[in-house]
């Protein structure tokens, strides 16, 4: 594979990053075969040696949505980095989405015992408005302590869900890491 072939492929592949995001990577590329040449290889030696553009750029978009997860951390950016990184493999598919969606649905499990705990005392209210003679003192205290039990798991699943996405994506750089043969850092 010669040097336009590999480029227009890794071009192809990288469709989906930013424009000014591919340019610069096709520029980088463009460099490493010109180095290469100067070196005395050959541009297939070049492009061998690289590997293929396809997995090239799966690496690529990991690596740019897991940095694009750092500095705008949204649930967008999260679920983005997650399939990127699932996408450099099958194995992946286990490895990166099966403890994905059990914290996922951990987090999701208690944000709404939080929110259901804080919303109690209302549905209190709206219980005596509809039933005032079923009313009892006992319900009404009841909901205020689960209100503020409600306010702590908040505030705990808050500090949680930072302390989960930061994790998760020290997960996915070292999966990532791992499927490029790096050392883990």
């Amino acid at each position: 594979m010669n040097k336009i072939k590999f480029l227009s492929d890794l071009e192809r592949q990288l469709r989906k990053l930013p424009k000014d995001e591919k340019a610069d990577i096709l520029q980088d590329y463009e460099e490493y075969f010109s180095i290469g040449v100067e070196e005395g290889k050959t541009e297939s030696q070049i492009a061998a040696s690289l590997g293929s553009p396809k997995q090239l750029a799966k690496e690529l978009l990991a690596a740019y949505h897991i940095e694009k997860m750092e500095e705008i951390s949204s649930t967008r950016n999260m679920f983005r980095a997650v399939w990127a990184v699932i996408g450099l493999g099958f194995v992946n598919l286990v490895i990166v989405l099966g403890p994905f969606l059990v914290v996922v649905f951990l987090l999701l499990a208690g944000w709404i015992s939080g929110v259901a705990g804080i919303l109690s005392p209302l549905l209190v209210i709206i219980n005596t408005i509809i039933n005032p003679e079923i009313f009892e003192w006992y319900d009404a205290f009841f909901s205020i302590a689960l209100c503020g039990l409600g306010i702590l798991i908040s505030i705990g699943m808050y500090y949680g869900t930072v302390g989960v996405k930061n994790g998760f994506l020290r997960y996915l750089k070292f999966n990532v890491s791992i499927v490029k043969g790096g050392k883990p850092a």
